[in-house]
Order: C-alpha cells, then structure tokens, then sequence
C-alpha cells in the first residue's frame, strides 16, 4: 500500500506543481506539504484532508483486514 507522503509527492508532481505552488493553490503553509511529503508524523488531520481534497481523496478509517 502506498503511504501518504508517496501519494501527495506523486500526485503533485503529476500536477506539475512546486510544493510552494501547491501550497499556495491548496491554502495550506508550505510546511504542511513537506511534512506531508517528509513522512512526518505529526500532522494536522484537518490540513491533511485539505490537501487530499485536491485530489479527491481523504483520510478516512479504515479496518486492517481491507488493506491486507
């Protein structure tokens, strides 16, 4: 399973945005996509859902057995 600092990179490379860019274009700091993108663990859930909006996605939960 790819995890979420793949997912954001990825995806906004595929935009072809800097992260400065994207950050300006999601309303988030730029701190918010490197900490995204470094694999940091303490992030702000409401910032996150934000920047996975771009992409039509969100953080939801989900059960162990479903990912495996």
């Amino acid at each position: 399973m790819k995890g979420l600092a793949s997912f954001v990179k990825e995806r906004r490379k595929l935009t072809g945005l800097t992260q400065q860019e994207f950050s300006d274009k999601v309303g988030v700091a730029l701190t918010v996509i490197r900490k995204i993108e470094q694999g940091k663990e303490n992030l702000n859930l409401s910032s996150v859902n934000q920047v996975l909006l771009m992409f039509g996605s969100m953080l939801a939960p989900v059960s162990k057995k479903e990912i495996e």
